[in-house]
């Protein structure tokens, strides 16, 4: 018998209203995995990323979503984030009035646990350096340091990303591509939507495009980065 991957999406659907957004998509990770989820504006992919977290409306979906033996396709969204599933959405939810340290210690007010506060300071020395300063008064770079770092407080097992690049200067980029580098030595398996494309196939070791919510193209990262075909036609790269 063959071994069951990982984590598996298996033909989802989803709407928004009256509009089918994602259209059978299918595919498969192992354990410590990144997948580079592409394509243009409306192409579905942030619709991917939160029917995978739950976070979609579940009567506006079909299709099976498994995760180390779980069926998340059958949980509402608190029971998938404490299976360990989490979501860095694009505008990243930073809580209000709360200093960076109270948001840290927000994510770990029940288990499981993951970092403790004194690593995540180790690995983002930027929120070390700020932990007492209001989450909303960071620079856009640092608040997606912060939403990354708060994902990891928890004991996660997949990582849902979605364009953490987004707005950011180069050098905070760079800053940013270090972390999910740190987090890929980690052997935490990881889904990033971005608009950089190139930036997130270095990164990934797998490939999808989708476009009007259907796949036209799943391999390596690295057969993504060679072919100048398929980055003009789905990426306008």
């Amino acid at each position: 018998m063959s071994k069951k991957p990982f984590f598996s999406v298996n033909d989802i659907h989803s709407y928004y209203g009256e509009s089918y957004i994602v259209q059978g998509v299918s595919f498969d990770l192992e354990e410590g995995e990144i997948l580079a989820l592409l394509g243009r504006n409306g192409a579905g992919k942030t619709s991917t990323l939160r029917t995978i977290a739950r976070m979609a409306d579940p009567s506006l979906h079909r299709g099976e979503i498994w995760m180390d033996g779980h069926a998340l396709h059958d949980m509402p969204s608190f029971e998938a984030a404490r299976l360990g599933v989490a979501l860095v959405q694009e505008d990243r939810c930073i809580i209000g009035g709360l200093s960076v340290e109270e948001n840290l210690k927000l994510a770990q007010i029940a288990e499981p646990i993951g970092w403790s506060l004194e690593k995540i300071y180790d690995h983002f020395p930027r929120l070390a350096e700020r932990r007492q300063q209001e989450g909303t008064t960071l620079s856009g770079g640092e608040q997606q340091m912060l939403a990354v770092a708060r994902a990891l407080a928890r004991d996660i097992k997949l990582l849902l990303l979605d364009e953490p690049y987004e707005g950011l200067a180069p050098i905070i980029v760079q800053e940013i591509e270090r972390i999910l580098q740190n987090i890929k030595e980690l052997g935490i398996t990881t889904i990033l939507v971005e608009q950089n494309a190139v930036a997130a196939l270095k990164l990934a070791d797998k490939a999808i495009i989708l476009d009007t919510g259907e796949i036209v193209f799943r391999g390596t990262a690295q057969e993504m980065l060679d072919s100048e075909e398929l980055r003009n036609e789905y990426l306008a790269i």
